[in-house]
């Protein structure tokens, strides 16, 4: 039972990815509280990473059987347009944004910087679920 070389269930998937977008969720958030006592390089783009691996396992919670590329593609997708949103400087969505929820969200400005966090983030995703993904056909 506990060696079963069989697929996890779906729901199994979906349990396992909710953890893990809280487990990354409540990092990110531990980044920006404590961005002071961090190295530097680590306080300024840690968040940024860690959000794009959240949006990753959320993906993931939600087509949990879908192929490993498109959910990597679809969290890339839904960060970089997260981003671009930030160059719409609409008065009702700096209002959105101006509330924490809306900031930790939807960012509040442009920065090409977190393009490529938000490209290590996901690829930190797709590497970590190959790691799992190898470790479960183990022997």
């Amino acid at each position: 039972m506990f060696l079963s070389s069989s697929a996890p269930s779906t729901g199994a998937l979906r349990r396992r990815y909710a953890a893990l977008a809280l487990l990354t969720g409540l990092l990110g958030l531990a980044s920006r509280r404590f961005q002071r006592g961090l190295p530097a390089w680590v306080g300024l783009y840690a968040g940024d990473v860690l959000w794009a691996l959240l949006v990753f396992w959320l993906v993931s919670l939600l087509g949990p059987r879908r192929a490993l590329g498109w959910r990597a593609g679809a969290a890339a997708s839904i960060a970089l347009a997260v981003e671009l949103s930030q160059l719409w400087q609409a008065p009702w969505l700096q209002a959105l944004r101006a509330t924490t929820l809306g900031a930790l969200v939807l960012g509040r400005g442009f920065l090409w910087s977190d393009l490529l966090c938000y490209a290590g983030g996901v690829g930190l995703g797709v590497g970590l679920e190959r790691l799992g993904q190898r470790r479960r056909t183990r022997p």
